[in-house]
């Protein structure tokens, strides 16, 4: 794990170097530092951690697929096109289909006619009846056609919002924002919606809610239980990190390779990742306090880290031996003690070193 911060002149470094091998020993005047910025660090809670290889994948991905019978007239759009919600993606000629809405509507106002006529005799017969002029099977044939027809007329208007929706079918449109990634026909090409199964016509996923799939073996899979928390590695060094919103363990083993598959929805919004990309994935599965330095306080002196502490004899260079990186800090194994003082800008306390040598020479040559 290396860690490259702005160079400062190689008799600093020297200087620094020399330091490294006594804790006691001051290596700037004997007055206190100025106002460097700085943190005290103290053992923290940190997570022991298991690293697998994980597939990212959109959460909603879908195949169109042809609902009608028609031919391809438009497709405005090419693979690798972003849509917005609502966009065309196909265009069928429609006029089968409209002639097929015409003649449902004829047949609505036919059935429509039908029905009011009906009606109106029932009603008409329905006075006679109750003067006593006709008979009760007169009123119940009556009663009869009119309940027929009106049965008739829902069907035709079931028939006319049937052919409503196959000409809607003509134009297909996005159901989500996201990325064409597969286009199955051509302008021209006649298309049918079956059987044996609808014709697929446009693959498109979204890029806004991804998700993350990783294979686990079983004997791991049970602190990731209790656990659920993960974090997303960006990097190779785990120096930038996604944390997933959530964690699923699917409660079934693939019988064939006896592993675990975990599921880990991604935060929205611009991480980086996309679709088919492989990544390293960090899943919790214990606790422990860890001495945490920032990542940002430490210094690269060729094959060697340290950082710079601050104490009442002012700022030394301290050599470290750093262990697993959390995030943005750094656990150290050896060369620091809970409750010292580490510069946070290096680059500060390199310059506080060289004016205070340099006001110390000076003051030396002084008679």
């Amino acid at each position: 794990m290396k860690f490259f911060l702005h160079p400062v002149a190689m008799s600093l470094a020297v200087i620094a170097l020399a330091g490294c091998g006594n804790r006691n020993m001051p290596t700037a005047a004997q007055s206190p530092p100025p106002a460097l910025a700085s943190v005290v660090v103290h053992a923290q809670t940190a997570h022991d951690e298991q690293v697998w290889d994980g597939v990212v994948e959109a959460v909603n991905q879908a195949t169109i697929t042809a609902q009608t019978n028609a031919r391809v007239l438009e497709l405005p759009h090419d693979v690798n096109d972003v849509v917005a919600k609502g966009d065309v993606l196909v265009r069928f000629t429609d006029v089968e289909q409209k002639s097929a809405r015409s003649a449902a509507q004829a047949q609505v106002a036919s059935a429509a006619a039908t029905y009011k006529e009906a009606a109106a005799s029932y009603e008409r017969i329905k006075a006679v009846y109750a003067k006593g002029f006709v008979s009760a099977a007169q009123l119940d044939q009556q009663r009869a056609l009119r309940d027929a027809a009106q049965a008739a007329l829902a069907s035709a208007r079931a028939q006319l919002n049937q052919v409503g929706q196959a000409l809607d079918y003509t134009v297909l449109r996005a159901p989500y924002a996201g990325i064409i990634t597969r286009r199955y026909v051509q302008v021209g090409e006649a298309v049918q919606a079956g059987p044996p199964s609808p014709q697929p016509l446009i693959a498109m996923q979204s890029l806004d809610d991804l998700r993350v799939n990783v294979r686990v073996p079983q004997s791991a899979v049970d602190p990731i239980r209790h656990f659920h928390a993960a974090d997303v590695l960006l990097a190779g060094d785990g120096a930038r990190r996604v944390a997933a919103s959530s964690v699923g363990v699917f409660p079934y083993a693939d019988p064939s390779t006896h592993t675990f598959n975990v599921r880990l929805q991604l935060p929205g919004g611009d991480t980086g990742l996309y679709p088919g990309m492989t990544v390293k994935v960090a899943f919790a599965t214990g606790e422990a306090k860890r001495l945490l330095v920032p990542a940002s306080a430490l210094v690269q002196r060729g094959e060697l880290l340290g950082v710079y502490v601050l104490d009442e004899h002012g700022a030394a260079l301290r050599q470290l031996r750093i262990g697993h990186r959390y995030a943005d800090r750094v656990e150290v194994l050896a060369g620091l003690d809970d409750g010292e003082r580490v510069a946070t800008d290096p680059a500060a306390a390199a310059r506080w070193l060289i004016e205070n040598r340099s006001t110390d020479g000076k003051r030396g040559a002084a008679p």
